[in-house]
């Protein structure tokens, strides 16, 4: 965690308004919103906006799910962003991911251990984190077996989480108090 507390303050239930009580109600589908979301709620409009995108990477994306966790773990770890390492490393598990892939995403894509295609996400992650672009060898490693949307949702998903690890180191999102992922030592 690079902060030890928020630039920005989360909104509370007791200071909300009825707009931020809004935007938290759908971005926490009947559980309690994480701290990400209050933080992004101080923004209504903008919190909106971010919220169909938001969507589409978790819930409508062509990628199976836990390949998009594979990337965005990556993404996180690239980031360093220990809040969006931990909240994935939780959302990674109940996709299928154990806590060795999970330890092991942090060595990254040469790490002994990986299945050729996932290795071949943690490269296009590394890639598009360092150049913003995905070689010819790991894009055509990934069309043997994706479509042009899945091709697509993989920059997409990237790029996403790059733009949240950027917002949470920034802002200051501290972990909820029920959080114990952390960055593997």
């Amino acid at each position: 965690m690079r902060l030890s507390r928020p630039r920005i303050e989360p909104v509370s239930d007791e200071e909300s308004t009825d707009e931020q009580r809004e935007i938290l109600a759908a971005a926490g589908r009947g559980r309690s919103p994480l701290n990400v979301q209050r933080t992004i709620a101080q923004y209504p409009a903008l919190a909106r906006s971010r919220q169909a995108f938001t969507n589409h990477v978790m819930r409508e994306t062509s990628l199976p799910a836990r390949e998009r966790e594979l990337l965005i773990l990556r993404t996180g770890w690239n980031c360093r962003s220990e809040y969006e390492f931990a909240q994935h490393s939780r959302f990674g598990r109940s996709v299928g991911l154990t806590d060795e892939e999970i330890r092991r995403v942090t060595l990254g894509p040469e790490a002994d251990g990986w299945a050729d295609f996932d290795a071949t996400l943690l490269r296009a992650a590394d890639e598009l984190h360092h150049d913003a672009f995905i070689s010819d060898d790991t894009w055509n490693k990934l069309a043997e077996r994706y479509s042009t949307e899945q091709l697509m949702d993989t920059v997409f998903a990237v790029g996403q989480y790059h733009i949240v690890s950027m917002a949470l180191n920034t802002f200051g999102v501290q972990f909820e108090p029920d959080t114990t992922d952390r960055f593997p030592a």
